[in-house]
């Protein structure tokens, strides 16, 4: 699947600038990187310079665009500069804001809270009105979660509810769906609807999701067997799909209906053939959490008097029966960042607009990020952030503004749990190395560079710290955008397999080539966190 894909502005081809320098000046740049350089330029011919550039020369790039930046993680001091300030789709490095803000803004000790509330009394195990199910944001609810909620109001002998189960979304807008999301993704699970009540199939914490999982039949002929986590009737399933002979094709695809909860199960599948899995979204992910809490009472001998209402507030007064609270946001940002989760950073974002204007919008919750970005030393006003994701294809952001990002937080008193987040090259644990987990194996760039990957159709990003071999910190930041080839992914590797391979501060360079940098190619027009199962 390839997102929705826009005409590419016409730019400059994606070629190395050069410059002509004074015989008598070159010997002196050589023997040091310690200067403060323009953009674009570098110590020497034959220094860092050189050998980013002529990576930045892979025909991959033709006719698109590069914007690198190498900085001095201590000082700022800028190493080496090319088209900085040229405004580019970031992906998925949009997160870098979006998880800085919310961490700076909220605290690494921040947490959900869904809450069951009434405003009415009880009259021995009967509780005479409404009982109201008020979402806080979270976007890691499980079912186990929602059930927990049922079997703590159940412990207060409430065996029975006159009035309806009210679910209450109202700490976020009615806005489901960010500004410029591909319509072709309204159903992949990277995609999701945003809901402050929702809720998580897995512990990957893919909110406002199912999961649906079809096997053969016993013969050929018989329909495929469906399942769905967690086990809901708010989705319909439509199976028209077929068990073949083995050594068929398998062409069975599931899928859901625009504007509704039917999933579609089409195709054939033959005997013998693995589980196809797919992570769906769900439509009014409000609903879908109500549905999973009425049948958790249910579970737990709680009766309702009436059907589910979506969309009310709770009245002022009620008093809470039960309460989640989500794990602390220090630990959230593990798998938001590492996994690239897009509905983390969206409700995040929603969350930042409530907590500090009131208002569970992008419109306030992006205020406030732009807000802490320029008290960080970002200038905002070459910048344009659309979405906390980075899904969004309006979103536009200069390597150099992300690359002052990540120098400005390295003094914040929650950098530490914030830089644990992000994703460790060549980590084999999936909740260490997330989305660089096979990336810049066998290179001194292994267990050694942190950084935020970034991964749409035509764009690329690859943003972050890395230890160069004299142990100098660099902060790197790479944004490839406009290129027509499948994938650039190892252009980045051997840009930040050079800077570990290099002692910066001597001038001593060991550039490396994108064909030894890394041994597989990702694809390059999603994170590869969003294939499932995932492809790191």
């Amino acid at each position: 699947m390839t997102r929705s894909q826009t005409q590419p502005r016409t730019r400059r081809p994606a070629r190395p600038r050069t410059r002509p320098l004074l015989i008598g000046l070159a010997a002196v740049l050589t023997a040091s990187l310690s200067w403060s350089s323009p953009a674009g330029a570098g110590p020497s011919a034959n220094g860092l310079k050189a050998a980013i550039d002529t990576l930045l020369t892979d025909p991959r790039l033709d006719g698109g665009q590069a914007g690198v930046v190498i900085a001095d993680a201590t000082t700022g001091e800028r190493l080496y500069q090319r088209d900085s300030t040229d405004r580019q789709m970031p992906a998925s490095n949009t997160k870098l804001a979006t998880s800085a803000a919310a961490t700076a803004l909220l605290g690494p000790e921040y947490r959900f809270a869904t809450e069951v509330l009434t405003p009415g009394r009880r009259m021995g195990s009967t509780l005479v009105g409404d009982l109201y199910l008020r979402g806080g944001g979270d976007p890691t609810t499980l079912a186990k979660d929602y059930d927990r909620l049922a079997a703590d109001l159940a412990a207060t002998g409430v065996r029975r509810v006159t009035g309806l189960l009210i679910a209450d979304d109202t700490r976020f807008d009615t806005a489901r769906l960010g500004r410029a999301w591909a319509a072709d993704d309204e159903s992949s699970y990277y995609s999701a609807q945003i809901s402050p009540l929702t809720v998580a199939p897995d512990t990957d914490y893919d909110s406002g999701t199912v999961i649906i999982e079809a096997v053969p039949g016993a013969k050929p002929g018989d329909r495929p067997t469906v399942t769905v986590t967690p086990k809901t009737s708010y989705v319909r399933l439509d199976i028209t799909g077929t068990t073949v002979p083995t050594g068929q094709s398998d062409t069975l695809s599931i899928e859901r209906r625009h504007g509704d909860n039917t999933i579609t199960i089409s195709g054939n599948i033959p005997l013998g053939a693995r589980a196809t899995k797919e992570w769906i979204t769900v439509w009014e992910p409000t609903g879908y959490a109500a549905a999973v809490f009425s049948d958790a009472l249910t579970r737990h001998g709680i009766r309702l008097g009436g059907p589910t209402r979506l969309g009310l507030p709770t009245p002022p007064g009620a008093r809470a029966l039960a309460t989640h609270h989500s794990m602390p946001l220090r630990e959230l940002l593990l798998p938001f960042m590492k996994l690239s989760n897009n509905m983390h950073a969206e409700a995040l974002t929603k969350t930042l607009g409530y907590e500090t204007a009131g208002r569970g919008t992008w419109s306030a919750g992006l205020a406030a990020i732009n807000a802490y970005l320029a008290r960080e030393g970002v200038t905002t006003s070459t910048l344009r952030q659309a979405d906390g994701s980075g899904l969004s294809r309006m979103n536009l952001f200069p390597a150099e503004q992300l690359a002052r990002l990540l120098v400005a937080v390295r003094d914040a008193p929650w950098y530490r749990d914030w830089y644990a987040s992000l994703p460790v090259a060549c980590a084999s644990d999936r909740a260490v190395g997330g989305t660089l987990r096979t990336r810049m194996c066998g290179t001194p760039a292994a267990l050694n560079t942190r950084a935020k990957t970034g991964s749409l159709t035509g764009a690329s990003a690859l943003s972050g710290y890395v230890t160069d071999a004299g142990g100098r910190e660099l902060v790197y930041s790479i944004v490839l955008n406009d290129y027509l080839a499948p994938s650039v992914k190892s252009v980045e590797d051997a840009i930040v397999v050079t800077l570990a391979r290099s002692d910066t501060a001597t001038g001593t360079i060991r550039s490396t080539s994108p064909r030894t940098a890394r041994s597989t190619e990702p694809p390059a027009d999603r994170e590869c966190s969003w294939e499932k199962p995932a492809r790191c």
